[in-house]
């Protein structure tokens, strides 16, 4: 296995953090925002008014995307264990 083979691989798993994690993020960091700006304008400033409504649009998002995460995490696994098998049969290690 070759080092350009490593960064390959390190490069897909980030990638792959960053689609699955990045969606959650900006909606949430969305949601937030908008919560801020009407806790300015009402001047009400309670902790519960920003933690209830990001968590429930994070749980909403969780279960919309929750097949398209598996999906991905999966085709990813599958891609590795090729790597695997390809890496072994170079090198003559039986698994």
């Amino acid at each position: 296995m070759t080092e350009s083979m490593i960064l390959d691989i390190f490069r897909e798993a980030l990638m792959l953090s960053i689609k699955l994690a990045g969606p959650l993020l900006l909606i949430s960091m969305i949601v937030g925002l908008v919560i801020a700006i009407l806790q300015a304008a009402t001047q009400v400033h309670e902790q519960t008014l920003t933690f209830v409504p990001k968590a429930l649009t994070i749980v909403v998002l969780l279960l919309l995307m929750a097949p398209m995460m598996i999906n991905s995490c999966s085709e990813f696994i599958l891609h590795i264990f090729d790597i695997i098998t390809q890496v072994s049969q170079q090198t003559g290690y039986v698994l």
